[in-house]
């Protein structure tokens, strides 16, 4: 019989971040020792970096525990040059998300009081990864990548994370065209 061993909610935290960027060859997640809680991000891509930079907090508290994270860009462009300026939420997330398949697209609409509200679409899959807690007694999550976007995230204010609409026939949906003639679904971008 297998030892239990329950894992702290820092680790569950660095199981999302692993589960998040499984498919980007560009990110290199290292957890070396759970007594730090310091996370090392390694990017190869300067505007991929510079954008987890903005959208990534630098530190998640749990209680009196605080994992610490830190983005470490690649070594030509360590001090400061060959940084984007970004325009938008959108533009953002697609940096961040560049070559990653866990990202379907972004589209920025005007909102209330003309606020712009960015939709961050991900693809319809089902992530799994270890996650040894009370939650589940197998030690196995699954979820979505909206949902893993939610927890890493954060709330941003105007960015609302979305799964995009399943290929399956056999799936409900409801008819955007008789509901909203405009036809400003997630999925009729």
């Amino acid at each position: 019989m297998a030892r239990m061993h329950l894992c702290s909610p820092w680790v569950t935290r660095v199981s999302e971040l692993e589960a998040m960027f499984k498919y980007d060859d560009e990110i290199k997640i290292i957890y070396d020792d759970e007594d730090k809680q310091e996370v090392r991000m390694l990017v190869d891509n300067p505007a991929k970096a510079a954008a987890l930079t903005e959208l990534l907090p630098q530190e998640y508290v749990f209680g009196s525990v605080t994992l610490h994270v830190t983005i470490v860009p690649s070594n030509r462009d360590r001090f400061g040059f060959g940084i984007p300026h970004f325009e938008s939420q959108a533009n953002l997330f697609e940096a961040a998300f560049d070559g990653n398949k866990a990202l379907s697209f972004t589209k920025t609409l005007v909102g209330v009081f003309e606020h712009p509200l960015t939709y961050v679409v991900f693809k319809n899959e089902v992530v799994q990864y270890w996650n040894d807690d009370l939650g589940d007694i197998f030690g196995q999550c699954s979820t979505l990548f909206q949902e893993l976007a939610k927890n890493i995230f954060g709330d941003v204010i105007g960015v609302c994370y979305c799964t995009d609409k399943p290929n399956s026939i056999y799936t409900m949906t409801v008819p955007w065209d008789s509901v909203n003639k405009n036809n400003t679904s997630i999925s009729g971008f």
